[in-house]
């Protein structure tokens, strides 16, 4: 039952140490935001502060729909003291690896359930139905058969269950109660309404305030600055004053953990093409070089972070970006998703959707192309993201993303750690193989299931630096090669398993490994794209 709000008039306006004093011992806290974009950090650090000084509030349920923090010190991984949190539930713990050492050693429940499932939770909560059932992770460890979601040995709780449809399989991803919601926005009027006209993304926050009322908790909304009431723009308001409760004041609030304010980001500028940095002529480059090359003109395609995240630059560079629609889960459509620590954010985009309207798109088939990395491969088909060697980085949006759209490709090394391959005027050079072989018999964790993509005929595409694998029916199958590579001494004893090699195995085309354009905007003039090489 939703609990009713007794308040009237103003907002009140506390000190993050108040709002912390509101979060009881054992209480659900969610918190909205994106990595590092959105992040209410204020209150985080109030958090940190003082659970240290009193040990308490503690044992903490913490929720967000995305990993939060800058893979180092920001966000979740200042709330990494034992005793603070006893389960938290994210698409990815990444970005805060302090915490994902306490899930790693069992210290503390984990739960990395895929990053749409998480947005449209916080969305089916405020409505009080009882959960999200979709396809998504279905043959993933998403999946109760496999893992269920988990992180930890200690995490017992079944969050996920198989249901049947009229036949078909589906994953029910169940809602639960959340105490308290830690919001951001940048600008509040003195009733609480909250505009987010400077921030870079829009996420579910109006559905997380919203789930949090019909759980009877509290809605606290961390803003840069106060203004009297009914003066908004009432178009950029997306968090209504009657679901917020607490407002918490930081003037120095910054856009993203890596940019102070981007008038770009906020959609309130285009950025000039030549003004969009470009990337250095590296592996990182080759590999998203070649992968731009299965863009086709007119493609809605998604951009995955880590070294997919290159192939919108690319795009920018050899000016073909305005030719495809490229998309960012957490809401970008159009323009240019941002790289790195501004992840989440875009420039010259046309939309920055809500993050449940943006997986729903997603799991709808709405995506031509997904573009996204990979850390493991093995003999199946399977790919592993998620979680591998002394890491849990959870799924993000990877799974809702592979599963939905009509074509994925998934860009990586074929080795890691020590590996420097040099681009060397139209071919490739190994110049120090790594150690780490990353095509393996099972993976760890099933991310993405070859099996199941098989079954639905979904084209399925592998990238390295050096050679370019498909999917087929009967099994992983090499196409192409990289000038200046050797199949017999570079390729398959880097390979845990055997792999198809194509009859017709053909040269990855040389201007990838050229440091200069590679006119890519006139091969997308003449039609081509998806097939330039054929």
């Amino acid at each position: 039952m939703q609990a009713k709000k007794k308040r009237t008039g103003e907002v009140p306006i506390i000190t993050a140490k108040q709002a912390v004093s509101l979060i009881s011992d054992g209480d659900c806290v969610y918190f909205g935001g994106s990595a590092g974009v959105a992040i209410p950090e204020l209150i985080i650090d109030a958090l940190r502060d003082v659970h240290a000084e009193q040990g308490s509030p503690k044992n903490l349920m913490l929720v967000g729909t995305v990993a939060i923090g800058d893979w180092a010190t920001t966000g979740f991984n200042k709330l990494a003291a034992p005793g603070l949190v006893r389960r938290v539930v994210a698409s990815g713990l990444n970005n805060c690896p302090a915490l994902g050492r306490r899930a790693l050693a069992n210290e503390i429940e984990a739960y990395t359930l895929p990053q749409g499932v998480l947005a449209q939770l916080a969305r089916e909560n405020a409505a009080g139905r009882p959960g999200v059932i979709t396809k998504v992770g279905l043959r993933t460890f998403a999946d109760p058969r496999i893992g269920g979601c988990r992180q930890s040995a200690c995490s017992q709780e079944d969050m996920v269950a198989v249901v049947d449809i009229e036949g078909e399989e589906h994953l029910l991803y169940k809602t639960f109660p959340i105490q308290v919601a830690i919001l951001r926005g940048s600008i509040a009027d003195e009733k609480g309404n909250i505009s987010l006209e400077d921030e870079a993304y829009v996420g579910e926050s109006m559905s997380i305030a919203a789930a949090a009322r019909r759980s009877g908790g509290i809605v606290i909304v961390q803003v840069k600055r106060v203004a009297a009431s009914n003066t908004l723009n009432q178009r950029e308001v997306r968090i209504p004053g009657v679901l917020v409760d607490y407002l918490v004041v930081d003037p120095n609030q910054r856009q993203t953990y890596a940019t102070e304010y981007s008038p770009a980001y906020a959609g309130k500028m285009r950025v000039p093409d030549g003004k969009i940095a470009s990337l250095p002529f590296d592996v990182r480059k080759v590999i998203a070089r070649r992968a731009a090359l299965e863009l086709t003109p007119g493609a809605t395609v998604n951009i995955g972070y880590g070294i997919s995240n290159g192939i919108a630059v690319v795009a920018a560079e050899e000016g073909i970006y305005r030719s495809v629609t490229l998309t960012a889960e957490q809401g970008v459509i159009g323009g240019i998703p941002a790289p790195g620590q501004d992840a989440g954010a875009g420039t010259n985009y046309d939309m920055i959707a809500p993050q449940p309207d943006q997986f729903d798109f997603y799991d709808g088939g709405g995506l031509d192309i997904a573009f996204l990395s990979s850390a493991e491969v093995d003999r199946h088909g399977n790919v592993n993201v998620s979680r591998f060697g002394d890491k849990i980085i959870g799924p993000g949006g990877f799974i809702n993303i592979s599963q939905g759209a009509r074509k994925v490709v998934f860009s990586g090394t074929l080795t890691a750690s020590g590996l420097r391959a040099i681009p060397d005027d139209g071919s490739l050079v190994i110049a120090e193989e790594g150690t780490v072989k990353k095509w393996v018999k099972d993976v760890y964790q099933i991310t993405f299931s070859g099996a199941f993509a098989k079954e639905r005929e979904q084209e399925v595409v592998f990238i390295t630096e050096r050679a370019v694998f498909k999917l087929t029916p009967k099994g992983l199958m090499l196409t192409e090669v990289a000038p200046g590579i050797s199949v017999e001494k570079h390729v398959l004893p880097n390979i845990e398993f055997d792999v198809l090699v194509s009859p017709d195995l053909m040269l990855m085309d040389a201007s990838i490994f050229k440091d200069e354009p590679m006119n890519l905007a006139a091969r997308f003039g003449n039609g081509a794209g998806g097939g330039w090489l054929a």
